[in-house]
């Protein structure tokens, strides 16, 4: 019996650990702001979930969470979608949005149109639905709620590097070739998408695309971004090769700075192309890191005084030592004659046999 109640116990522990794993892990708040609701672990689709299959794969998509939070009479469904980390989230992100969304004001990462709102917090998504029922101060506090357990990894900084002035939706972020298509065949550039196999992504490569305007102007602007220069320079000559005859008479250009690639794919002009790369934000800086001290030199008249006073003393030292010496070896002379110091049978004279009388070495002392 007892035998039997502890294999029911535990088959009940093993049962209600995927839960337990579950709420520890849980992001989205029960309550916040006067909304209520409760959070449960679940997969949600998205639309044209198809068409990122390849890219939920490449990010680390995880099960997030869902749940519909009602205040009142208004009613919204709140999706945290999980990704392996920040940048991985990003990648998603910018395939997420559109150009017909508008720039939010919650945060940098947020993009809203007439019924969603997505939200980049941390290594998640926040998808919000219909976003016209909630104000933003209280979407405010529940990006704060689930940003106090984000990763706070700071984002891929070659997202800065592009210049001013992309149309808003058309910014891409790849680190794989799955969300390299995804970005080629969201800007409309299908002729590139064969790019993303000498990318060199496999050498922890990253990609960053943009769409300008500007008038009659129009281009679309890669940078690669790859961990040392001399892997930039290797890419460079593969993807010269990777591109066609027909869109390099269309304009496209490859352009390497440190370890960086820009690419201009098919500008309206050579001069607006031209234009875009100089315009990007990135700077290469040298530095040595080498330990230093700053040393301030004693004035002229205290290294004199100094130099004097060593000089005396050292003179006064060698005249001490040199008295004690010789009179310690005079004294024992005279006191003990013969028995310390030159002693006659450890005195040796070196004769040359000239006269027949032998030199007794004691005639010397």
């Amino acid at each position: 019996m007892r035998k039997f109640r502890f294999i029911a116990g535990l088959s009940l522990a093993l049962a209600a650990s995927p839960y337990l794993s579950a709420q520890r892990q849980q992001k989205l708040p029960t309550h916040f702001a006067g909304w209520s609701g409760q959070p449960s672990p679940m997969w949600v689709e998205t639309e044209a979930a198809p068409d990122y299959l390849d890219l939920w794969k490449e990010t680390g998509r995880a099960p997030g969470e869902f749940c519909e939070y009602s205040s009142g009479g208004a009613k919204i469904q709140v999706n945290l979608q999980k990704y392996h980390d920040p940048s991985s989230a990003y990648e998603m992100y910018t395939a997420l949005i559109r150009p017909e969304m508008h720039p939010s004001t919650l945060n940098r990462t947020s993009a809203v149109d007439g019924d969603r709102l997505f939200a980049l917090v941390g290594s998640s998504i926040l998808e919000v639905r219909p976003a016209p029922v909630i104000s933003t101060a209280d979407l405010v506090t529940l990006v704060n709620a689930v940003g106090a357990h984000a990763d706070q990894t700071p984002l891929p900084p070659i997202r800065t590097y592009l210049p001013r002035g992309f149309s808003d939706g058309t910014q891409r972020y790849a680190r794989g070739p799955a969300a390299f298509r995804n970005a080629i065949a969201a800007l409309k550039r299908d002729e590139f998408a064969n790019l993303a196999s000498e990318a060199g992504f496999d050498m922890n490569a990253e990609a960053m695309l943009a769409q300008y305007r500007e008038g009659k102007e129009e281009a679309v602007l890669l940078l690669l971004d790859y961990p040392t220069p001399q892997l930039a320079e290797q890419h460079l000559r593969h993807l010269e090769q990777a591109i066609s005859p027909a869109a390099k008479q269309a304009g496209t250009s490859i352009e390497r700075k440190a370890s960086l690639l820009s690419i201009v794919l098919k500008p309206s002009s050579a001069v607006y192309g031209d234009s875009l790369r100089r315009a990007v934000n990135y700077e290469t800086e040298v530095t040595w890191n080498e330990p230093h001290q700053t040393v301030t030199d004693p004035p002229l008249i205290n290294r004199l005084i100094v130099i004097i006073l060593a000089t005396i003393l050292f003179m006064v030292a060698a005249v001490v030592l040199g008295a004690a010496f010789g009179g310690v070896r005079v004294l024992t002379k005279m006191l003990f004659p013969g028995k310390v110091f030159d002693r006659p049978e450890q005195m040796d004279v070196l004769q040359l046999g000239l006269s027949s009388k032998r030199i007794d070495s004691r005639d010397f002392y």
